[in-house]
């Protein structure tokens, strides 16, 4: 191919995902010893999570469950029987130069998952979700006086490197599509709902750091090869070069380093250079990956199965399992139920905290104020903040009664939303404190009524615009009053008897 005609060529991206989730059990999954985070390195371990002769694993049975669930969540199928091997390599978070996983008959397979890119759906459909253990955490150091966490750099910089085996064993289940991305942004949104779906389910905790980490395949082809549909002939594939991105730590670093490796790879093939087959790491920090190794195959890892688990017999899970009610379901029947638009819809279950709090509103108050003080006050409040649900769900009970106060005419839904609640979150104190210390409880009728025949008295010119058809008058008379008597009175009050007063 000349030059020119590499220049010229379109090419498309192609992109498949392994998903490693961390399943949020109390102890790991071949052990005893805690999932819980540690103060000290090397505490949470034993002589099976770190290795040593003769140490005989036990499968933990919270972590299959979890593993079923997640199956029935994206409708994949679960076997009879599933199986456990040895997945053979050397590194030194890993103590005993092996891991165990499952190869040939995982317990999860065929499944699928449906998502919404920029209002339109998406199905990926889901190679394999096998179970395995996550190995442990290195840190790589430069030698030093400070504290070790500033200390801490890349390999290439390193005096020394630690090793702590605390993480090592905690359950992860390994989630593997098939190559059906065609553009970092529908990554993004595949693993954010993906995360919402593992968050419902209760086997996943969102907030734990690394609880969710990416490796990510990409190969750029013809464009012309890809269908309408977005199919592309698996012949296409296996002749195109792929790079597999490794560690990725979020939604938002999957996007950053494909959008990275997309670009980089359609600059190498429009020279005439080729793409080499490798791993490569996403540096955060710069945006860009970096080379790692060349790109390992099966048959490096000299699979064969693990003699110290009995195959595990599971069909029967899928029937007696229950799940959740899960996001899609969820919001489609919160429009139906309560009436809410799409969006509300979408926000009120964005996760289920959120969900259940709207609900536990709902039940008491009108659901249009509930949806209103949960979905854009209490969720605003929050983003604002940089803060998630989970950060007040100690307070619920204040913010009902907070909700209670606007919903029994005690508060001005303002004085509620800008100084209850943000006195709430900023200073922690109750609601009632807040109206007693502030004087926030509604004006009486007729104290509003002599406010309005103040400000009409006092603003001639603005009772003449109105009488002359300004609209903006009646507005400017309702911040007079608002004024007058602190924020204290309804606005939609105030509105009502000015114009009884001035069209009388």
């Amino acid at each position: 191919m000349t030059a020119q005609a590499a220049e010229s060529r379109e090419l498309a991206a192609v992109i498949g995902l392994e998903v490693h989730v961390q399943l949020e059990t109390d102890t790991k999954i071949f052990c005893g010893c805690s999932t819980a985070p540690a103060d000290e390195p090397n505490t949470h371990t034993c002589p099976v999570c770190l290795g040593l002769p003769g140490a005989l694993p036990v499968v933990n049975e919270g972590a299959v469950e979890a593993a079923v669930k997640i199956g029935k969540a994206i409708d994949a199928d679960v076997p009879e029987e599933t199986t456990f091997h040895r997945k053979n390599y050397y590194y030194p978070d890993l103590p005993k130069n092996f891991q165990i996983t499952q190869y040939d008959a995982p317990i999860c397979q065929d499944g699928e998952l449906s998502f919404a890119v920029e209002s339109e759906r998406r199905s990926v459909d889901i190679r394999r979700a096998h179970l395995e253990e996550d190995p442990g955490s290195i840190k790589h150091v430069r030698e030093g006086t400070g504290p070790l966490e500033s200390r801490t750099c890349s390999i290439d910089r390193a005096d020394y490197t630690l090793v702590d085996y605390n993480r090592a064993g905690t359950p992860l289940m390994e989630i593997v599509t098939e190559p059906d991305f065609r553009a970092p942004g529908e990554v993004r949104a595949f693993l954010e709902k993906l995360e919402e779906v593992l968050e419902y389910l209760g086997v996943f905790d969102p907030g734990r750091d690394g609880s969710l980490r990416i490796d990510a395949n990409l190969s750029m082809v013809d464009a012309d090869e890809v269908g309408d549909d977005g199919e592309i002939d698996e012949s296409v594939l296996e002749d195109a070069n792929r790079t597999e991105v490794k560690n990725i730590s979020s939604h938002k670093g999957a996007e950053q380093a494909l959008s990275f490796e997309a670009s980089r790879q359609r600059k190498l093939i429009q020279s005439g250079r080729a793409v080499e087959q490798e791993t490569r790491h996403f540096n955060e920090t710069h945006g860009n990956t970096v080379s790692m190794r060349s790109k390992e195959e099966e048959k490096d890892y000299r699979y064969f199965r693990e003699a110290d688990l009995p195959p595990l017999r599971v069909a029967h899970w899928k029937d007696e399992l229950s799940i959740p009610e899960l996001p899609d379901a969820r919001r489609e029947r919160f429009v139906a139920e309560y009436g809410l638009s799409d969006e509300a819809a979408s926000k009120l279950t964005s996760t289920k905290q959120v969900a259940d709090f709207f609900e536990s509103v709902a039940e008491r108050f009108d659901a249009d104020l509930a949806a209103t003080w949960v979905a854009d006050n209490l969720l605003g409040e929050l983003n604002y903040r940089d803060m998630e649900i989970t950060d007040v769900d100690n307070r619920f009970d204040e913010v009902m009664r907070l909700v209670e106060l606007v919903a029994t005419d005690e508060i001005t839904a303002k004085n509620a939303r800008e100084s209850v609640l943000r006195g709430m979150l900023d200073d922690g104190d109750d609601p009632e404190t807040i109206v007693d210390r502030e004087d926030l409880g509604k004006t009486s009728g007729d104290e509003i009524q002599q406010a309005v025949e103040a400000a009409i008295d006092e603003n001639p010119d603005a009772v003449q615009d109105f009488h002359d058809g300004e609209g903006g008058a009646i507005n400017f008379l309702v911040g007079q009053v608002m004024q007058k008597t602190g924020g204290s009175a309804d606005p939609g009050d105030v509105n009502e008897r000015l114009r009884a007063e001035l069209e009388d």
